[in-house]
C-alpha cells in the first residue's frame, strides 16, 4: 500500500524561506550560544579596526554576512557554532599574520574553512531549491558529496583569483603558483571531507525529525 510522507524540510518546498529563518529568535540555549559567537563577528570589527586600523577591520568585515548563513540555513547548534568559529578563525589569522608566521597554518585553514563554506552554500543552494536537499527520500547519498566537491574546488579558485587581483592592488602580497596549487589542493580535501559529512550527518534543526509516514485513511484516533 502506497504512504503519503510528511516532510517538513528540504528542497521541496517544505522548509521555511532563508529570510524567516535568518530572523527567527532562537528557542534553546544551545542556540542562544551559538548567537553569542555569532555576535563576535561585528565587534571583531571593531577590534580590528582599533588595534590594527582600516585594512584590517575590512578584512573582518566580510566575516559579517559570512556568520550569518549558518542561521538562514537553520544549521543545528553543533554545525553553526562550528562554522561561525572556523571564519573567525580564518579572518583573525590573517589579522594576526599567522599564514606567515606558522607554518603549514594556511594549509589547515584552507582545508577546514573550504570545507564549512562549501557545505554551507550547497545548503543555502537546497534551501533554495537550486539543488536537491542532502539525506531526502529519492536523493542519492552521492549527491551531496558531488556537488559540495564542485562547490569547494569553485570556491578555493574563486579565493585564489581573489589573491591575484590583490597582487595587482598590493605589491607587498606575494603568491607563487606552489603556494597556488597547494591551497587548492587543501580546499579541495576539505571539501570532500566536508561533503561526506554532508551526506551523511544532519547539519541542520529541520532535519532532526525524519520523515513521518502517514496512512491514506489518515491518522488514528
Amino acid at each position: 500500500m502506497n504512504h503519503l510522507t510528511v516532510n517538513g524540510s528540504g528542497a521541496d518546498g517544505g522548509s521555511a524561506p532563508l529570510s524567516r529563518t535568518l530572523l527567527a529568535p532562537p528557542a534553546r540555549p544551545a542556540e542562544w550560544l551559538a548567537d553569542g559567537v555569532r555576535a563576535l563577528a561585528p565587534v571583531s570589527v571593531v577590534v580590528a579596526a582599533v588595534g590594527w586600523g582600516p585594512q584590517a577591520a575590512g578584512v573582518m568585515a566580510l566575516t559579517v554576512p559570512a556568520v550569518l548563513l549558518p542561521r538562514a540555513v537553520a544549521a543545528r547548534p553543533w554545525f553553526d557554532i562550528l562554522a561561525v568559529t572556523v571564519i573567525l578563525v580564518a579572518a583573525w589569522s590573517n589579522v594576526l599574520g599567522l599564514y606567515e608566521s606558522v607554518r603549514g597554518w594556511d594549509l589547515v585553514v584552507h582545508a577546514v574553512c573550504t570545507g564549512v563554506l562549501a557545505a554551507l552554500t550547497y545548503l543555502v543552494l537546497a534551501r533554495s531549491g537550486v539543488v536537491p536537499a542532502p539525506r531526502r527520500p529519492g536523493v542519492a547519498r552521492r549527491t551531496p558529496i558531488v556537488i559540495v566537491i564542485a562547490l569547494g574546488l569553485a570556491l578555493s579558485a574563486l579565493w585564489e583569483i581573489l589573491e591575484w587581483v590583490g597582487t595587482l592592488v598590493a605589491p607587498d602580497i606575494y603568491v607563487t603558483y606552489r603556494d597556488t596549487i597547494g591551497d587548492m589542493a587543501a580546499g579541495g580535501l576539505g571539501a570532500v571531507v566536508a561533503g561526506i559529512v554532508t551526506a551523511t550527518v544532519r547539519l541542520q534543526r529541520d532535519q532532526e525529525r525524519p520523515p513521518r509516514p502517514i496512512s491514506p485513511r489518515g491518522p488514528r484516533r
